[in-house]
């Protein structure tokens, strides 16, 4: 059981455009059941989800109040005014050391995944919980947007293959030695 962050990002390290949209990575041709891919990572890997407010705005304009995700789902945010969905999809706030003993429990023996975003990762890290880090790199350079990863993290190469327009990698979190 890993908490990992998998996602997508330009380039130059970013998951979302200045606007925060995702044309350009919508537009790319990835086979979601091949390497590295969507699909297989979901069904074979993820037992909870977490995300911010933005990501979870997001799914739902792209998907309406049909929640695309069977599986326990955390939104983190401050704000009172998210809309809301059918599905299992948890409100909460706060720092995710206290929140991340429920969330890995709803998980079981499957991986509690850090949908998005950036900060929201960061914070794992910070907390000394993120293990993995799994990065489809498109084929584009966006300037600016929302970083990938807004702080210092230390990563391990583990595995890489291509997945059509991609590059794949995942990468293990390297924690600081305690001794």
């Amino acid at each position: 059981m890993a908490t990992t962050y998998f996602t997508a990002s330009s380039i130059d390290g970013f998951i979302a455009d200045a606007s925060h949209g995702l044309s350009w990575l919508l537009s790319r041709d990835v086979d979601v059941t091949g390497p590295m891919g969507y699909d297989a990572f979901l069904a074979d890997r993820v037992g909870a989800l977490v995300m911010g407010s933005t990501t979870y705005e997001w799914v739902v304009a792209h998907e309406g109040t049909a929640w695309p995700y069977s599986l326990p789902t955390w939104v983190l945010s401050s704000r009172d005014d998210l809309p809301r969905v059918d599905g299992d999809v948890r409100f909460a706030r706060g720092d995710v050391a206290a929140l991340h003993p429920e969330m890995t429990a709803a998980a079981g023996e499957k991986d509690l995944w850090v949908v998005g975003g950036g900060d929201l990762a960061g914070q794992y890290a910070d907390a000394g919980l993120l293990d993995e880090v799994w990065v489809q790199w498109a084929p584009v350079a966006l300037g600016a947007g929302a970083p990938l990863l807004p702080r210092h993290v230390e990563l391990r190469l583990e595995d890489v293959v291509r997945n059509r327009d991609f590059a794949c990698a995942r990468y293990a979190v390297v924690r600081a030695s305690t001794g």
